[in-house]
């Protein structure tokens, strides 16, 4: 750690819980973080402001005026960029010390399989059952922890997915099977703010994770209710007969 690591993780240092040791573990680690958009712009200036030494972006979409109102990563010279290209933009002047790799294509199985593995932490910031669910599978096959966030109108949640031992896996809180219906920001809307509330919640969870210091949200569900700002925490038990994680 050089005399710059020093000064810029200096409040990190100070945490006991952290220190020298947990701040090299961030710097050491590598992160696989799913969507640019409204979950994944705090997610990815986060852990980049946290010094994440590698850090891979993944998302096919290009940044439009409808995303200012809450995709803090982006800004209106952003127009018509790809999110990855505008994220890891902001990202590098932040802090151009982390390593940070673009993807613009979308998190389909063969993408996943091939990236999942070279990650300590997978954060899934997409907006899509679809995705989240390959990316669930990607994780249980690969054997990484997975941190998991949705947002929508006023609601939100978090969870971290590790599927070992008696952790449950994404599927088996939302089986593939099941049906639920996907809801769009551009039909539904979203609060602005909540995304950076859950976005940072996820974060802070794959920061934790990395660095080895707290207790992960792993078997429990948390969730905002943001027009009251009220939490509430559920328990998250593992399926046997999860298609996913089953045995």
């Amino acid at each position: 750690m050089t005399d710059d690591d020093l000064l810029r993780y200096s409040r990190h240092l100070l945490l006991d819980e952290i220190g020298i040791e947990g701040q090299q573990r961030l710097l050491d680690a590598s992160a696989l973080v799913i969507g640019a958009g409204g979950l994944g712009s705090p997610v990815a200036l986060y852990l980049a402001s946290a010094g994440v030494g590698r850090i891979t972006l993944v998302d096919h979409d290009t940044v439009s005026l409808t995303n200012l109102q809450r995709q803090i990563a982006h800004d209106m010279a952003s127009l018509d960029r790809p999110k990855v290209e505008s994220a890891a933009a902001r990202m590098a002047a932040l802090n151009p010390a982390v390593q940070v790799r673009t993807l613009a294509r979308k998190a389909d199985a063969a993408l996943l399989d091939a990236e999942v593995p070279r990650a300590d932490v997978v954060i899934d910031c997409s907006d899509n059952f679809a995705t989240r669910h390959l990316v669930n599978a990607a994780c249980v096959r690969h054997g990484r922890p997975l941190v998991s966030g949705a947002a929508i109108g006023f609601d939100g949640q978090v969870s971290v997915y590790r599927a070992h031992g008696t952790h449950p896996c994404y599927a088996c809180l939302f089986p593939p099977e099941s049906g639920f219906e996907d809801v769009a920001c551009a039909t539904m809307g979203v609060f602005a703010p909540l995304v950076g509330i859950i976005g940072s919640l996820q974060a802070a969870e794959a920061l934790k994770l990395l660095a080895g210091v707290g207790e992960p949200l792993a078997g429990r569900l948390l969730m905002l209710d943001g027009r009251r700002m009220q939490w509430s925490e559920i328990a998250v038990q593992r399926d046997p007969d999860c298609p996913v994680c089953g045995a």
